[in-house]
């Protein structure tokens, strides 16, 4: 199942300095573990904001659930979920390309 998934990320700004460089690295670990795997095939950046726009890719809700709610940023995110499907117009599908 594909999903696009939109993170804003929101830091206290009165963070320990250390926690926020820590919890900052294992996000990046976390996520790039999950792109090697395939789950997290793509992941943008918004311009001008602390922001994502990420495609993930998982077996149903409960995976999607499990994976966005161990992110280290979690508890400082707020995340906007829609489900994908396919476009009868992709050149991708087979037979049509």
């Amino acid at each position: 199942m594909l999903f696009a998934v939109r993170m804003d990320v929101d830091l206290p700004l009165d963070m320990d300095p250390g926690e926020r460089a820590d919890t900052l690295a294992r996000e990046r670990v976390y996520s790039q573990k999950l792109q090697h795997a395939g789950k997290w095939p793509h992941i943008w950046r918004l311009v001008g904001q602390y922001s994502n726009l990420s495609i993930l890719d998982v077996e149903d809700n409960e995976e999607l659930h499990d994976i966005l709610s161990n992110l280290p940023l979690f508890p400082h995110m707020a995340i906007e979920v829609t489900a994908l499907v396919r476009h009868p117009s992709d050149i991708t599908i087979a037979g049509r390309g």
